[in-house]
């Protein structure tokens, strides 16, 4: 599929990256005005998409209308922002409450980033604030070494996990990008592990590669697998401390008790395979928000599998928190190293599309007070559920 005078270029990796895992993940796309698709035009990204998890258009320009309509594209009848309409579940208990501003003429369409700005598409003195470590991580990096380092803020999907359905994309678009000097990203993790970053860079790494690099058994426990979310899993974490890789929760019995949630029904309770099948390669992505899983749900080996070595070959309904997520650190970890993340160096009217269903991001830095970021970000809930692996995903993994 190519329209005429459209190209598509590797992304720009950095040093630390291995290019070996990058063959696919990640595509700049040029010679496409994204705020203006023609059908055939957009039929085109969405493939690209859909291929390269990540889009990148440089110098774009795009107003709030145009990003919900390219938005909503991939989903047509997807409607709210992909945390409801009022974000956050009804509650300013919720972790995301403070990274919110709505653009008031296009509600699906949030402001964020970092300072004060005084006025911007309607709204006015909006405090923005850049999420920092040190409000979600149980150990911090002291105070005097905090602009030169950072941590990953939470690795994440773009989702409610409750009620509603994962988004299909994210669109991010940069319109204010403060200069400064790169920061020395820290696991802290005992590994030694450290990546070198881009002030206020947003790291990505691929749900595919975080699969394709388990072993075996993980790769036969991972297709059998589904994922229990908590109900109005940000206002159930909120009172927790993130792990020093932003991947997932320490587990000190801190969550709230589920009966001092905002109200909540079993029937809406999100439990999602934890591999998403690509709609157009028909690879699977690892695809699990390490934060808000509550129990994992394993199917037993397929009738004739190898018993051999297999993890959990009778199935295994597992509630018990601090296992749950050893077990997903275990499988999400390897795909954090350094050489497999793609931290994107922003400039102004950068605009990223991101396959939300295929990747895993996080936020990061430390910005100074005065500093001010500016991006709009849009993402829909989904109309339907993520597909998880077919009979013969089980067949070949299992």
């Amino acid at each position: 599929m190519a329209a005429a005078g459209v190209t598509t270029h590797p992304l720009p990796l950095p040093p630390s990256a291995d290019p070996a895992y990058f063959n696919s993940f990640g595509a700049e796309v040029r010679g496409l005005d994204p705020g203006n698709l023609t059908p055939e035009q957009f039929a085109l990204v969405q493939d690209l998409l859909y291929k390269h998890s990540a889009l990148l258009f440089r110098n774009a320009t795009l107003s709030p209308e145009q990003q919900y309509k390219l938005t909503k594209a991939f989903d047509p009848s997807s409607e709210s922002y992909g945390h409801g309409n009022n974000k956050t579940g009804e509650t300013k208990k919720s972790i995301l409450h403070p990274d919110l501003k709505t653009i008031p003429r296009q509600p699906q369409v949030q402001l964020i980033g970092n300072g004060l700005v005084l006025e911007h598409e309607g709204l006015v003195n909006a405090q923005l604030k850049h999420p920092h470590h040190r409000t979600f991580h149980k150990t911090v990096i002291p105070e005097e070494d905090d602009l030169k380092y950072t941590r990953f803020y939470r690795w994440h999907i773009d989702a409610a996990l409750y009620d509603l359905s994962p988004p299909k994309v994210t669109t991010l678009y940069a319109l204010t990008v403060p200069q400064g000097d790169g920061q020395l990203c820290r696991y802290d993790d005992g590994t030694g592990d450290e990546l070198p970053v881009p002030l206020g860079t947003t790291a990505f790494v691929s749900g595919a590669t975080m699969f394709d690099i388990l072993p075996k058994e993980l790769k036969s426990l991972a297709v059998r697998t589904r994922v229990k979310y908590a109900p109005h899993p940000y206002v159930w974490m909120a009172p927790a401390h993130a792990l020093s890789t932003g991947l997932g929760l320490e587990t000190e019995d801190l969550e709230l008790p589920l009966k001092e949630l905002p109200q909540w029904s079993e029937d809406r309770v999100k439990v999602l395979p934890m591999l998403w099948k690509n709609p157009v390669t028909g690879k699977l992505h690892f695809q699990v928000h390490p934060c808000g899983v509550q129990e994992l749900l394993i199917a037993p080996l397929p009738a004739g599998a190898e018993k051999e070595g297999a993890l959990y070959p009778a199935g295994a309904h597992l509630t018990d928190l601090k296992e749950v997520r050893a077990l997903v650190y275990k499988m999400e970890r390897p795909a954090i190293a350094p050489k497999l993340v793609y931290p994107h160096d922003w400039s102004e009217k950068d605009l990223v599309i991101f396959h939300n269903r295929g990747v895993l991001h996080s936020v990061v830095g430390a910005f100074a007070k005065d500093q001010v970021r500016m991006f709009h970000q849009c993402n829909l809930a989904a109309s339907d559920d993520p597909d998880g692996p077919s009979e013969e995903d089980v067949k070949q993994y299992a």
